[in-house]
């Protein structure tokens, strides 16, 4: 029998993020069974795909959503569930990659996402901390109050008029300086949001299975899936590939965006002492914070404290030595500028994709059938781009106009120098890589790792992956990664083996966690 990490099946990594310490398990279904009919096969249980199911149910579609895991068991469960429209890349960069009309449509699209958001709260009558709020964009140590300038001017010009230069936030417990105040920005329980719409789907008629596994993607006339069990569900209308990167795909949408790890840690402070606010410096990585209300226990209750969410120290995917000096450098930041924090009390990280134009993707699938749909590149806003995402492709299924499908679409190429350097810069890092499988191993031998850790070994032609569990076992899977053969790295703050080209991770032990790949490392 294989050892059993310490890792809880509901998340893709070993740490657990604030989210599943301060609210109920969301509700677990029957894996499917047997085959299916559907008009619309969504597979991922995130908020993309629950948003997407949610939304085509309520227009009276037969949708049945297919989830690996358990609902939010990836990326979703693991974000700091910002609603913003003050977009990372910002709209000066955006103005260049797009024009004008393109950071107006932007603006427009993650606007009305937290609109969506909030008439589905007010609907549903989701109980899930829903807010709206302000957010700031201040100054790094090293910034130019003509940063503030050039982004307040293109944020007007991309409609979002309300937003002002202060020279000060005036907030309580912390000092912004001179900032960009953005108001009606939005926050809430991811968690608790998605058990209501989890509720919702089933109450409309929709069907949603945990713990199946989609291996296989078909488009066409005969558009359907196949589960790793051998069921068959075929999709009338189309499918909806929401995963957070997309599996189905071997190789284009994989050179158009690219996978970091980001790191978030979270410190209660007394109740009031921080301005409840969303907060975003413009370094880079920047940083971004929040503030979460704790409830006496996850039933709810009063409100006994707030817990400081502060999260940044971005870095490629399996590029980084030591997960934890990232958290460390965080958990300094947010001393250094929030002296009431004394504990931390959760420690975690996520994945985003990060497309090489600023922007997600969400619509028909490169070089597929015309009814073969994904939602991804979130770039850092996955709660908004999610819910955008969900509503673009549910107007295409319906065979409606978008205002914002050409903006988003997955087949899109950014004739511009800044997209193309980025382009070029994120594959060569990409190539490199691949060096790898020519190299040395990470330690000599099995002896070199300690207990509970786990290091890449050469052996003969190829390399091995291999764990070392607490009790001193040693479980060896390849290190080539399954998806395009890159050798996958140890991540000690997650228990986990990541591909350093295109994000896949897998267990200690080499259980799939995250695509592009759709299988577990081979035995070794």
């Amino acid at each position: 029998m294989p050892t059993k990490l310490p890792n809880p099946a509901r998340t893709s990594g070993a740490t657990i993020s604030s989210w599943f310490g301060t609210a109920l398990p969301l509700p677990s279904f029957a894996p499917l069974a047997k085959k299916a009919k559907a008009d619309v096969v969504v597979v991922g249980g995130g908020i993309a795909g629950l948003t997407t199911a949610y939304l085509l149910s309520n227009e009276g579609r037969k949708v049945i959503l297919l989830e690996d895991g358990e609902l939010a068991s990836g990326e979703t469960g693991r974000t700091t569930a910002h609603l913003s429209f003050a977009l990372d890349d910002r709209y000066t960069t955006l103005e260049s990659l797009f024009g004008e009309e393109g950071a107006r449509l932007a603006a427009q699209s993650h606007s009305a996402a937290v609109d969506a958001i909030e008439e589905i709260v007010e609907n549903e009558q989701i109980d899930c901390d829903f807010t709206r709020l302000d957010g700031y964009l201040f100054l790094h140590a090293d910034g130019k109050p003509q940063d503030l300038t050039n982004e307040l001017e293109a944020a007007h010009r991309a409609g979002l008029t309300a937003v002002e230069r202060l020279a000060n936030s005036n907030t309580t417990g912390f000092e912004t300086g001179e900032c960009l105040r953005w108001p009606n920005q939005g926050q809430f329980h991811v968690l608790k949001y998605l058990a209501g719409l989890a509720q919702a789907i089933v109450l409309q008629g929709g069907r949603i299975c945990t713990h199946t596994r989609v291996s296989e993607v078909h488009g066409g006339p005969q558009a359907r899936v196949v589960t790793a069990d051998g069921f068959e569900v075929k999709a009338k209308k189309g499918i909806v590939i929401a995963t957070n990167t997309p599996f189905n795909d071997r190789v284009v949408m994989h050179t158009k965006q690219h996978p970091y790890r980001t790191y978030v840690v979270a410190a209660r402070v007394p109740k009031g002492s921080v301005s409840k606010a969303l907060y975003w410096d413009m370094a880079d990585p920047y940083h971004y914070v929040r503030l979460q209300d704790v409830p006496n226990g996850p039933r709810g209750g009063q409100t006994a404290y707030d817990l400081l969410i502060v999260g940044g120290e971005d870095h490629k995917t399996g590029q980084s030595a030591d997960p934890e000096a990232s958290l460390r450098c965080l958990e300094e930041w947010t001393r250094d500028r929030f002296p009431m924090v004394k504990d931390f009390e959760y420690r975690w990280s996520g994945q985003v994709m990060e497309p090489t134009d600023g922007l997600g993707y969400a619509g028909r699938n490169p070089l597929d059938a015309d009814n073969v749909f994904v939602i991804t590149g979130d770039s850092g806003h996955g709660m908004t781009h999610a819910t955008l995402g969900a509503m673009i492709v549910t107007d295409l299924i319906n065979n409606r106009e978008n205002a914002w499908a050409k903006l988003y679409d997955p087949g899109r190429i950014t004739l511009t120098r800044e997209s193309a350097q980025e382009y070029i810069r994120e594959n060569v890092n990409v190539a490199i890589e691949y060096a790898e499988l020519l190299t040395a191993g990470d330690v000599n031998s099995v002896d070199d790792i300690p207990n509970g850790s786990g290091a890449v070994l050469r052996r003969g032609l190829t390399k091995v992956a291999v764990y070392k569990d607490e009790k001193g076992l040693v479980h060896e899977r390849s290190a080539i990664c399954p998806h395009l053969h890159c050798v996958v790295h140890w991540n000690g703050l997650e228990k986990s083996w990541d591909c350093p080209c295109h994000g896949s991770r897998f267990t200690a032990l080499g259980e799939l966690l995250n695509g592009p790949a759709n299988s577990g490392l081979s035995p070794a």
